[in-house]
C-alpha cells in the first residue's frame, strides 16, 4: 500500500446524529484497515473502546468542539470525563473568539490549565490541538505554533471540518516549519482522496482525520 496511508489515518465519524450502529462500522472498518484511531463524539467513547477491544486501534473524541469557545473549566471537564471513559487521545479546539481578538494570554492560560489534566493520567494521553488554520492568517498561524509547541502538546491540527476551508498544503508546510520537531500535525478537514492525503503527508503531516478513509484507501492512485 503506498505510503503505509493507513496508519497516517483517524477514521472519523463526528455527526451530530450519530447512532451505535454506526460507531460499530467506524471500529470495525478501523481494525479491517489497522487505522491507527477512531475519533468520535465524548457519548461515544465507551461505544468505541468496547468495540475496539484487543485491537490496537486508538479511541479518541473531540473537545470544546466544534467553536472551541466553551470555558477552560467545561473543557476540563470533558477532558477529565473522556478520559475516564478510555479515551486514548484528545482533540481539543481552541477560543477562536480569544485569538481573533488578540488574546493570547486567554489562550497561554487555557492550554497551560489543560496540559496537566491531560498528562496527569497514568497512561499519556495524546493531546492534539485544532486552531482551525483554515480561518487564521500565516501570522496567527505561526504565533500558534510559537505558543502550543512550547506548551508541548503531541499534535497541533489544521481543522475540525466545520469551517468553511479545512486542511490546505500552505499551512501544514507553514505549521511544519515553525513548530518543535516533536510537535506533530494533524491535517484534517476535506481530506477525500488519496493524492490529497499523499500531498498532505509530504508537506509534514504525521495524522490525517478522514472520514472518507476506506474511499482513500480504495481508490489508491
Amino acid at each position: 500500500m503506498p505510503l503505509d496511508i493507513n496508519s497516517y489515518i483517524d477514521h472519523t465519524n463526528l455527526k451530530p446524529v450519530v447512532l451505535i450502529k454506526d460507531i460499530e462500522q467506524l471500529c470495525s472498518e478501523a481494525v479491517h484497515y489497522n487505522f491507527t484511531a477512531v475519533c468520535v463524539p465524548p457519548p461515544m467513547v465507551k461505544v468505541a473502546k468496547k468495540f475496539l477491544q484487543n485491537s490496537s486501534v486508538k479511541t479518541a473524541t473531540v473537545i470544546g468542539f466544534p467553536f472551541g469557545y466553551a470555558a477552560v473549566e467545561a473543557k476540563i471537564a470533558e477532558i477529565v470525563l473522556a478520559m475516564v471513559d478510555g479515551a486514548d487521545e484528545l482533540d481539543m479546539v481552541i477560543n477562536l473568539i480569544a485569538l481573533k481578538n488578540n488574546d493570547w494570554q486567554y489562550l497561554a492560560n487555557e492550554i497551560t490549565h489543560i496540559m496537566p489534566v491531560v498528562k496527569s493520567a497514568v497512561e499519556n494521553r495524546v493531546i492534539k490541538v485544532i486552531i482551525e488554520s483554515g480561518v487564521l492568517t500565516d501570522e496567527e498561524i505561526i504565533r500558534c505554533c510559537e505558543l502550543y509547541g512550547a506548551a508541548g502538546v503531541n499534535f497541533l491540527k489544521t481543522s475540525t471540518g466545520y469551517a468553511e476551508k479545512g486542511a490546505t498544503i500552505e499551512a501544514v508546510r507553514l505549521m511544519r516549519k515553525h513548530l518543535p520537531g516533536d510537535v506533530q500535525i494533524k491535517a484534517s478537514g476535506g481530506i477525500r482522496s488519496y493524492a490529497f492525503a499523499k500531498q498532505l503527508i509530504e508537506a509534514g503531516a504525521t495524522r490525517l482525520g478522514c472520514s472518507n478513509s476506506v474511499s482513500i484507501i480504495k481508490n489508491l492512485s
